[in-house]
């Protein structure tokens, strides 16, 4: 049966204090919980037992031999994390400390369908583990993002436009038949605002996350939590309408979208009609990076056309970081300027006075790094321990 039933939640609890990775002597330990030492020492020894704890440097002593000291052990156990997006995926193994430790990125159209695109996730992570040196029984938890709406509680992606075939499979259950391990399920750019706040601003608790690439959505952090909306669509700032297009068909079926002012497709069909050749948004960056002053300006407008949005945002949501990400950021500060421009100047002072819009740090790995993060909350997670160590 295990400890726990007989030490109820007490191995699970003393677990959160240590996952954050800062090594604890038993003393500490005993007068954060109010638990006395014997107790602290039995426990400790479970979670060492697991393999999930781990002795560390010695403490300093006053007087007499040095405390132990122990802490999470992050290459207990490792996590799965996949960044599925329209036109590329990423797959990475990460230990439980968010430490990637191999990475693979490689075209793959979300088109193909979920079968072909989850098999070669899949067996990317397993050549990914071989070299490792891991195996499958070493996975605590699998994460995933794709580029639309998922209802998290089932993790099948809802109505998502840009993903034919996809509309309600059971991503989960089709991994589990080939890998069994916890997966988890979210809209890329929730994991990219995961990975965004844990590489660069992980005291932060209102941040929003916007990635503007072949469509434009948020992620929201709010209290330090999260926000997914009761059907998994919050943050969905794409479709929102934008004034000065309202004549502009989008891919949802609606006209005036920002998506369709302002995403890297977008722009670039509005340089053709100027007989600037752009096919993508690839090509709009290359032009940015090589001063065409027509692809500059078309940045920046849609940079106001994103800040016409955020501004609505900033009133409701009221973030103190606004991090720009996706592959439309690699323009750099052009983009950023629009945004700035009308949203400091449209906010109220209040609102603005600590509000930081800055490029994303993470960059191209906010995804892989937020997958990660998600498996890793999960599989270290409170219910997910104590299902462990009753087992």
């Amino acid at each position: 049966m295990g400890v726990e039933s007989s030490a109820g939640m007490g191995v699970t609890e003393l677990f959160q204090l240590l996952r954050d990775g800062v090594p604890r002597t038993r003393a500490q330990l005993a007068k954060s919980t109010g638990l006395a030492r014997s107790t602290i020492a039995v426990r400790v020894d479970e979670l060492m037992r697991m393999g999930l704890v781990t002795p560390v440097a010695e403490a300093a002593s006053t007087g007499g031999r040095p405390p132990s000291q122990f802490a999470l052990n992050p290459g207990a156990r490792v996590v799965v994390a996949a960044d599925i997006g329209a036109t590329h995926a990423t797959v990475a193994i990460s230990d439980l400390g968010a430490t990637i430790l191999a990475e693979r990125i490689e075209p793959l159209d979300i088109t193909l369908g979920p079968v072909p695109v989850l098999t070669w996730t899949l067996e990317t992570a397993l050549t990914l583990l071989a070299e490792t040196g891991r195996s499958v029984d070493d996975i605590a938890a699998i994460g995933i993002g794709v580029p639309g709406p998922v209802e998290f509680s089932t993790g099948r992606p809802v109505n998502p436009p840009i993903m034919p075939g996809w509309d309600r499979f059971d991503i989960p259950g089709w991994v589990r038949q080939h890998l069994e391990a916890p997966v988890l399920v979210d809209n890329d750019v929730n994991i990219m605002a995961l990975g965004e706040q844990a590489t660069a601003w992980p005291s932060v608790e209102h941040l929003m996350f916007v990635k503007i690439a072949t469509g434009i959505g948020a992620g929201v952090i709010s209290g330090g939590q999260l926000l997914r909306g009761a059907q998994g669509v919050a943050g969905d700032i794409g479709h929102v309408r934008v004034a000065r297009g309202s004549d502009v068909p989008c891919s949802c079926g609606n006209r005036g979208c920002l998506e369709a002012l302002a995403s890297g497709p977008a722009i670039a069909r509005e340089l053709r009609a100027q007989g600037i050749a752009a096919a993508n948004g690839d090509d709009v960056v290359e032009l940015v990076k090589h001063g065409n002053v027509d692809a500059i300006q078309a940045v920046r407008q849609a940079g106001r056309d994103i800040g016409e949005v955020l501004t609505a945002c900033v009133s409701l949501m009221n973030p103190s970081i606004i991090a720009i990400g996706g592959s439309m950021a690699r323009v750099g500060e052009h983009l950023i300027a629009g945004v700035r421009e009308v949203v400091y100047t449209r906010s109220t002072p209040l609102a603005t006075e600590h509000l930081a819009i800055v490029q994303s740090s993470a960059a191209e790995n906010a995804g892989v790094r937020g997958a990660a993060m998600l498996a890793i909350e999960h599989a270290l997670s409170p219910a997910a321990l104590h299902m462990l160590v009753s087992a």
